[in-house]
């Protein structure tokens, strides 16, 4: 007699995630849509960067630096940090990764505000945390109600500064006072992935706090202002023994040498950075000004896309407006996933492109 086959099975409550969806990229029958779903650089990328990757096509055969030696001390020279405290990842989702990997155990939480970025809880989840939801009123963090989801089985508390998808932020006193109430073993994960986009006199990216603290983690990407999302390169800046925990499971060759010299070219191309955030600022403003003009509820946005919300009416959802834009060729983001069924994200794109949104957008409310 035999045993019953036996198949593998993935870990407890791993088939219980639900898996992430990016913005949409395609639309049938239309060959390039105007894709402002995943907010992405307008203005592409850094010619010094594409250059630069260009250059790496005879090395394809060689291992890259698992050190990211050259970009480590171009990030440590130009944010005046210590080399030895910085960490390299295929984007920043591999650092949110690699931390609850390293501090969660079963039954441990992490909390995140109630619209936080989808990466976190997928993080938290597969490595058998939970996950827990602060309220965010008016679609904005409130320290007092994140606090008030930390326990003593909590480790982590991620804020993304600004957020996404609701663009909205938090100053630096609420961001210092989120620190000072959390216990000391409890690491404070700052997402600054559109930190760069914020122009608000008092916000703070985080970096001068970790600098003196031991556990604040302040994670960037060059996904966004870099526009080099295709490539994945990630950064964190944190205390020295958080960092050695990560890199003992980090994979040996995680950011491939293409990325590695597109990202050090980029770093320091300063017109292209002066123009991209230029750029995001001119364009959000109007972005915003010509919603409301429709008649639609905005947030004040510190990133590369705005929200809006659309009302509850049959043929007025935002799940309608999503599709009427799809029918034009035009893709932004929609966010049930997030817990915002009402609402589109939508990137900043080129002036056509935004242009072409909103003349679309009016023939749709006029239904």
């Amino acid at each position: 007699m035999t045993d019953v086959q036996r198949l593998p099975r993935p870990k407890a409550g791993l088939l219980d995630i639900a898996a992430y969806v990016g913005g949409k990229s395609t639309v049938d029958g239309v060959a390039e849509p105007i894709k402002l779903s995943s907010n992405e650089n307008a203005l592409g990328c850094s010619p010094l960067a594409q250059v630069a990757y260009q250059t790496t096509a005879g090395q394809l055969h060689l291992y890259p630096d698992g050190h990211c030696s050259a970009l480590r001390q171009a990030v440590s020279d130009k944010f005046g940090l210590e080399p030895e405290r910085l960490i390299f990842t295929a984007g920043s989702d591999e650092i949110f990764d690699l931390l609850c990997q390293c501090y969660l155990e079963p039954g441990d939480n992490a909390v995140q505000g109630e619209f936080g970025f989808l990466a976190y809880r997928i993080a938290i989840r597969a490595a058998q945390g939970i996950v827990r939801f602060a309220p965010e009123p008016n679609r904005r963090i409130d320290v007092d109600l994140l606090l008030a989801q930390v326990d003593e089985r909590t480790r982590l508390v991620f804020l993304a500064n600004p957020a996404n998808p609701t663009g909205t932020w938090i100053n630096g006193p609420d961001v210092r006072r989120l620190h000072e109430a959390l216990p000391s073993d409890v690491i404070l994960v700052l997402d600054g992935a559109y930190a760069e986009f914020c122009n608000d006199p008092d916000y703070v990216d985080g970096i001068a706090l970790a600098r003196a603290s031991g556990n604040i983690v302040v994670t960037r990407t060059f996904s966004k202002l870099h526009g080099l999302a295709a490539l994945r390169v990630g950064w964190a800046y944190a205390p020295a023994p958080i960092i050695d925990a990560m890199d003992r499971i980090r994979s040996p060759f995680n950011v491939n040498q293409p990325a590695q010299a597109a990202a050090l070219a980029a770093l320091n191309d300063e017109a292209f950075i002066d123009a991209s955030l230029q750029h995001v600022a001119t364009w959000r403003a109007w972005m915003v000004q010509q919603l409301g003009g429709l008649g639609l509820e905005t947030w004040p946005s510190a990133a590369n896309f705005v929200l809006a919300r659309f009302p509850e009416a049959p043929h007025r959802s935002a799940k309608a407006a999503e599709a009427f834009l799809a029918s034009r060729g035009i893709l932004v983001r929609g966010v049930a996933g997030y817990g915002l069924p009402d609402s589109l994200r939508i990137s900043i794109g080129l002036e056509d492109q935004n242009r072409a949104v909103i003349a679309a957008l009016a023939d749709f409310l006029r239904g």
